[in-house]
């Protein structure tokens, strides 16, 4: 397991910051970052989803990237979101993106195309082709209109050493119990779905990439480390008492959920980028009162 160890636990999808103007704002990222090394998680994920990365410009993303790692200082292996619907435009970020500072990439399933199994699969076959790291695929179909089936998974884990792990953010326990059973011994499977963490750990995955934990590192990182040494009680009392926010963070969108929580908490400000916008007052409301009640 040398090589996957690492990403065993918590991963947090890092938020970008932004100033009111719209603009990254520097001195929260590093806010942010330490805030996320002091809490006790075991890697982050940077340009994910939940990083906006869509409505990064090429000079923000390398920009943000240079930042996280000076902040970061080595102190926690580091993921880099490399993906999208345009295979050879993928292949060319993984060739000439400067990649030294990174454990593994993160590339989720191609978007918005709606390619067929076999196309998963041969998109994929480029990624690992092409990437100098181990890739992490990332199953999403709500995001991405096209679910990647287990099988599919299963085949490329099979069929490539160097994909060595599926973040499934699919919402279905039983697809994720056929990955684990069916997956080669050191492939990973590591959970997309805050709320869905335990159980997919309890089935056998290995951890999660988490938007929550943005927010609260240190008892989602703690209850992820419980259910991992399988001390369910502990991990069920933290995951219990983290479900309701994690409910509202996403009741009106990510990653608007988690920045409000974070503007709260007072580690960043609560500004996205359209399309997106902030969280209706009601989920605003509900959220006030739930952080202030877990603080």
């Amino acid at each position: 397991m040398a090589k996957t160890a690492n990403l065993m636990g918590t991963g947090v999808a890092i938020v970008t910051p932004f100033t009111k103007k719209g603009h990254v704002d520097f001195d929260a990222l590093t806010n942010l970052v330490e805030h996320l090394v002091k809490g006790g998680v075991e890697y982050l994920v940077v340009l994910g989803t939940t990083g906006e990365s869509a409505t990064l410009s090429k000079d923000e993303k390398q920009a943000v990237i240079n930042h996280v790692v000076k902040v970061n200082k080595g102190r926690l292996p580091l993921v880099l979101g490399i993906g999208g619907n345009n295979t050879a435009e993928v292949v060319h970020s993984l060739k000439h993106t400067d990649l030294k500072a990174f454990s593994a990439v993160l590339s989720v399933s191609p978007y918005y195309n709606k390619p067929s199994q076999e196309g998963i699969y041969q998109h994929y076959k480029e990624v690992a082709k092409a990437s100098p790291l181990p890739v992490i695929l990332y199953n999403v179909p709500g995001r991405t209109a096209s679910n990647m089936s287990w099988e599919t998974t299963v085949r490329l884990a099979k069929d490539f050493k160097n994909i060595i792990a599926v973040k499934e953010a699919s919402g279905n326990l039983e697809q994720c119990m056929k990955i684990i059973k069916y997956k080669p011994k050191e492939f990973m499977v590591i959970s997309g779905d805050d709320n869905l963490t335990l159980p997919i750990i309890a089935c056998g995955g290995h951890g999660v990439i988490s938007v929550v934990a943005n927010a609260f590192p240190k008892p989602f990182s703690n209850m992820v480390r419980a259910a991992l040494k399988y001390d369910m009680p502990t991990a069920q009392k933290l995951h219990y008492s983290l479900i309701d926010i994690t409910d509202q963070l996403f009741a009106d969108g990510n990653p608007g959920g988690v920045k409000h929580a974070l503007s709260l908490l007072k580690i960043t400000g609560p500004t996205v980028r359209l399309p997106l916008v902030e969280p209706n007052d009601k989920v605003q409301a509900k959220l006030k009162d739930l952080v202030k009640a877990f603080k």
